[in-house]
């Protein structure tokens, strides 16, 4: 699926939920994630090489952990990102079978987040990563064949703006 996607640091997170709920949207519960990021062993930063992500996500201490396996590749010249998840249950075999692909693990990151489902393939999540000072909001809305990538993410630029944010961030968190 090629999405747009556009994150930013927050100036302060409760007046950015407050916005949010003062137009009767709200975030979902907390869940908690942790990536663990695989590149090419050949990777570069800045390059249109792929990235996996083994993902382990808990939305509650009393149900078992469901893990995720997500490719994705940021095409730099159009600035898209390509994003496939699918959900796995042999998360050892799968990472097994990454490492004999020769991809190498090369960051972790844990985070608590939050979602905001805005319809038309737009979410927004609210994310406390760890070991980062502050929080931070991503808006990831899918495009369509038709769509004009530069329209899209002035869209998302746009949104944060209206919210009263614009200390956009352009590295993934394990990069900053």
């Amino acid at each position: 699926m090629k999405k747009i996607i556009l994150k930013c640091k927050l100036k302060n997170h409760n007046d950015f939920q407050q916005k949010l709920s003062d137009i009767e949207l709200d975030f979902s519960t907390i869940c908690w994630q942790h990536d663990r990021i695989y590149v090419p062993k050949n990777y570069r930063p800045n390059s249109n090489f792929p990235r996996l992500i083994m993902r382990t996500e808990m939305d509650s201490i009393d149900r078992p952990a469901k893990y995720y396996f997500i490719l994705k590749r940021h095409i730099e010249d159009s600035g898209v990102d390509i994003v496939e998840e699918t959900e796995v249950t042999a998360y050892e075999k799968l990472v097994n079978i990454i490492l004999q692909l020769g991809f190498k693990p090369t960051a972790e990151v844990s985070r608590r987040r939050q979602k905001l489902d805005m319809g038309e393939g737009t979410v927004i999540y609210f994310d406390k990563i760890d070991h980062l000072p502050g929080y931070y909001a991503k808006i990831e809305s899918n495009l369509q064949s038709t769509d004009s990538v530069q329209a899209a993410r002035d869209d998302l630029e746009k949104t944060f703006r209206t919210l009263g944010e614009s200390d956009f961030v352009y590295k993934p968190y394990s990069e900053l």
